[in-house]
């Protein structure tokens, strides 16, 4: 499935999720334009990895929370691509920025998290869009369940905007749709190498051995090139009549019923 020749801008792209994205895009062909906001080290190995797979790109420094840093972005991959033809928004906050319950969360934490999802969202598809042909592929990285459920009290924050950022994605698809540009999101389940990396260990084997004994029927966590794919498949021509979607890539964890013993479930 081959992309040769296109460009995509990914938003933080140097690590983890993004870093996975960036890579399998390259490896079809597609010329990166890799996002940090702090890690600039992160962000040439992963440009490296880029070229190693035989594509290329460039590196470029931003804060999705500033509408200038987005401007700034967008107006630098006009100048080094000419044109885009995917847009992955990714970039989160670091987990400390936003990690409050909702009786304790701060203002400044509520627009951090609001700021790096839908006002990012919102900024950068309207400055990527002019960019794009009749065919051009925007995706949002979310998390489903966190809007959905209210148990993970310090991910309220980040719950709502990815809520609000995966309506901006129903709005968007029909905005775009007379352009054939699609708008989708996905929803990752608990994946290795990403936000999961950042809680203590012991939180971190708690997580590990909860899905890999069953409530991810696959049996095991993702990784950031199981993303990859799901984003390469949906830049592909064949998924051009497919907008508007949220789609799970969680080896069927959202499949599971909380209600119902494991051991039920599983026959």
């Amino acid at each position: 499935m081959a992309h040769n020749g296109k460009h995509a801008l990914i938003t933080g792209s140097s690590r983890g999720i993004g870093r996975g994205i960036a890579l399998k895009l390259a490896e079809r062909g597609v010329r990166v334009a890799i996002n940090y906001r702090k890690n600039e080290a992160a962000a040439k190995d992963t440009l490296a990895k880029v070229r190693q797979a035989g594509s290329d790109g460039f590196t470029v420094q931003a804060d999705v929370c500033r509408a200038e840093d987005i401007a700034r972005m967008v107006g630098r991959a006009k100048q080094e691509f000419g044109t885009l033809d995917i847009f992955v928004s990714n970039a989160r906050p670091d987990v400390p920025e936003f990690y409050q319950g909702p009786m304790s969360i701060t203002m400044g934490q509520w627009d951090t998290a609001m700021n790096s999802q839908a006002k990012a969202f919102l900024l950068a598809v309207r400055e990527v869009c002019p960019l794009m042909g009749d065919d051009g592929r925007i995706i949002a990285i979310t998390y489903a369940p966190g809007g959905r459920t209210g148990s993970w009290q310090p991910w309220v924050g980040m719950g709502a905007a990815k809520v609000a950022m995966e309506s901006l994605c129903r709005y968007f698809a029909v905005a775009l749709a007379k352009r054939g540009i699609t708008v989708n999101a996905i929803s990752p389940g608990w994946i290795e190498d990403s936000v999961l990396n950042t809680l203590p260990d012991a939180a971190q084997d708690m997580i590990r051995t909860w899905h890999q004994g069953g409530w991810t029927p696959m049996g095991r966590l993702g990784t950031p090139a199981d993303i990859g794919n799901a984003v390469s498949l949906l830049c592909s021509e064949e998924a051009g009549w497919i907008t508007g979607q949220v789609i799970a890539v969680d080896g069927g964890s959202s499949l599971m019923d909380p209600g119902l013993p494991l051991e039920i479930q599983r026959g």
